[in-house]
């Protein structure tokens, strides 16, 4: 009963989620050269999806890199906007996207370099792993393997844990991957942006290493929170469940915000963890689908293949939107929360 309840939220959810975060998923599709429908308004993005159809990319992953890319079609509309009013004159907010587009070739193994790096983390492989070398990194593992078996935590506490272990392994990825992009990227964009002199050119520079540096230090106090969670377990007082809601509540205690602006952040963020419940939710379902049409087309029964190729395809095209709408959110909350902080320490 409890099951068939979630599920109809979750039809409904999807039917009446509209406002800022559905606009862009719900334009029509635009059209290439001949006519035919495509996926994104940017040919390159249309190249790298096309090219991801042909890998062997899990269903989930499939999904997130469309959220990325459609992400990265905002950002980089958005930017040609900016540059037809004259702004970005120093060519920064170019080289930014540049270099977000190179990373999200490397994030899918698609920048035409063998990465030795773990590329997949579906949880629902979590069982598959073998245990003791669970993350692929020696601290995370140890870490994890003595909060295992310490028996401060439940089943249910493990496994949460474990996703705050999870998270934590994909951003030192993603960290490592940006490191790797802009070392290999920086003389290219030197090239391809007009030349910058002087106080122009030190400022991009200076740019680039902040940005590594503010992730690192994320890193640092993301491990030291798992540490602690480690050694001294859940508290019940834990405003939120989900690894990216809580790395955003703590960050908004670290901004110097007002008790107001953070008890309606707190409120938002309530709304936000729900979004990225559902989103794993369909996530899972989605493995699940897949799982089921590949059992079906294996025996052969056309009719059959087809309603459950029909299923497929629908709750992929769910997934793909919903997994945009959480990321737009992700990323209007950091920039809120770094905006906002920001402000207050100018004051």
């Amino acid at each position: 009963m409890q099951l068939q309840c979630l599920f109809v939220a979750l039809c409904l959810s999807v039917c009446v989620m509209a406002g800022k975060y559905s606009r862009d998923v719900n334009e029509p599709k635009p059209s290439g050269s001949d006519g035919a429908t495509v996926e994104f308004r940017i040919g390159k993005l249309n190249q790298v999806w096309e090219k991801a159809k042909r890998m062997k990319l899990s269903p989930v992953r499939q999904a997130e890199l469309h959220s990325d890319l459609k992400i990265h079609e905002k950002d980089e509309l958005q930017w040609k906007k900016i540059k037809m009013e004259g702004l970005d004159e120093n060519g920064e907010k170019e080289a930014q996207l540049r270099r977000n587009f190179n990373v999200i070739l490397a994030k899918y193994g698609m920048d035409g370099k063998r990465d030795t790096r773990p590329m997949e983390s579906n949880s629902l492989k979590d069982h598959e792993t073998k245990e003791g070398d669970v993350f692929d990194d020696p601290r995370l593992d140890k870490l994890w393997n003595k909060a295992q078996g310490s028996g401060k935590f439940s089943s249910e506490e493990l496994l949460s844990l474990k996703r705050e272990f999870q998270h934590h392994k994909d951003k030192l990825h993603e960290y490592n991957i940006l490191m790797d992009t802009i070392s290999r990227t920086e003389e290219i964009h030197k090239n391809v942006i007009a030349p910058l002199e002087g106080e122009a050119k030190e400022h991009m520079l200076h740019q680039k290493h902040t940005d590594l540096k503010h992730k690192m230090r994320d890193l640092n106090q993301g491990f030291e929170r798992l540490r602690k969670l480690s050694h001294e377990g859940f508290t019940e007082d834990s405003e939120f469940r989900e690894p990216r809601v809580i790395e955003l509540w703590e960050a908004a205690k670290r901004a110097n915000l007002t008790e107001d602006e953070l008890d309606s952040l707190k409120e938002e963020l309530h709304h936000f963890e729900t979004k990225v419940e559902k989103h794993s939710h369909y996530q899972e379902q989605l493995e699940l689908s897949h799982q089921k049409l590949q059992h079906v087309e294996a025996i052969g029964d056309k009719e059959h293949i087809k309603r459950n190729k029909d299923k497929y395809n629908s709750l992929a095209e769910k997934t793909r939107e919903m997994g945009y709408k959480m990321k737009k959110h992700l990323q209007d909350l950091s920039n809120k929360i770094f905006r906002e902080g920001l402000e207050h320490n100018e004051l």
